[in-house]
């Protein structure tokens, strides 16, 4: 409602709208009797933290960020699993979320991308980071690969001179589904420097080969949305502090009223925000 009866009237259909995903750590103090609460890997951190990782599906066009949809994910290594398990009926709610929160984040991605979809949302993009971006993820969004980006880069020459962009080369993302059919989808990588490392690259691949390379570097600048996101509602709506019930249900509903009560500060204070589809995302060379 937010997105479709809001934001739409105040953007203009010329600006690239997109599907942003991401994750980050659900801290969780008091971890031992908490329901499903697990060793998950920090990407900030590089270490195992106590807690979930919160996986979010939000529209964006490049000025707001709205949260469509999100998932608390626990380890789906029982090995790595600390908290209680409760038993429910699997075709219920609780017993589908929990079932959810053991998948793996690659698959719940789709999950939730397809809820979004089918709830009447729409973008023109789907940005994400490396740590989503399989082979069979992008096959998927876009319905073996024989390099990886790393030989990619070192068997094509770098452009001259302080140009935006190192290289741009086409390339075919290939894939099986399930039942081992191939899949193979066309793409171009663009390698733009690191500008914290300058003997660094990132490398950015767009499922939408007519994209220049300047729209397909400005266009993934959209997905930076999701860190100023998840900043305010961990540092001004005190999401994962508040809260200290012990239910996953109870951890589902609280994520839920954060990011509610972000959405009325969205609708109702639009300058508190100082800030089928196509997919860009960004791989690091040490990833």
């Amino acid at each position: 409602m937010v997105v479709n009866q809001f934001m739409r009237d105040l953007t203009s259909d010329e600006r690239e709208d997109a599907f942003i995903i991401d994750d980050t750590l659900h801290a969780k103090a008091g971890y031992k009797k908490s329901e499903l609460v697990s060793k998950v890997f920090d990407h900030v951190t590089m270490k195992y933290k106590k807690g979930f990782r919160l996986l979010t599906v939000g529209w964006g066009d490049g000025n707001s960020f709205v949260p469509i949809n999100f998932a608390l994910l626990a380890s789906s290594n029982e090995e790595n699993v600390l908290g209680s398990h409760k038993d429910f009926d699997k075709r219920s709610v609780a017993g589908r979320r929990r079932k959810q929160a053991q998948s793996k984040a690659t698959d719940v991605l789709i999950d939730l991308l397809k809820t979004a979809i089918l709830s009447g949302h729409s973008a023109k993009y789907v940005l994400f980071d490396t740590w989503f971006s399989t082979p069979k993820t992008i096959c998927q969004i876009k319905n073996d690969c024989k390099l990886d980006v790393k030989e990619i880069h070192s068997r094509n020459k770098k452009r001259r001179g302080r140009s935006k962009y190192l290289i741009s080369v086409p390339v075919n993302i290939t894939t099986k589904d399930d039942d081992g059919t191939p899949i193979s989808i066309p793409a171009k990588i663009v390698y733009v420097r690191n500008t914290k490392k300058k003997k660094d690259w990132v490398a950015l691949i767009s499922t939408n080969t007519d994209l220049s390379e300047e729209d397909i570097i400005r266009i993934y600048g959209k997905r930076w949305q999701t860190e100023v996101f998840y900043k305010t509602c961990k540092s001004w709506l005190k999401l994962g502090k508040e809260c200290h019930g012990l239910s996953y249900d109870a951890l589902t509903a609280h994520v839920s009223l954060v990011f509610a009560l972000k959405l009325m500060l969205l609708s109702f204070y639009p300058a508190y925000t100082s800030y089928h589809s196509q997919g860009i995302l960004g791989i690091h060379p040490e990833n």
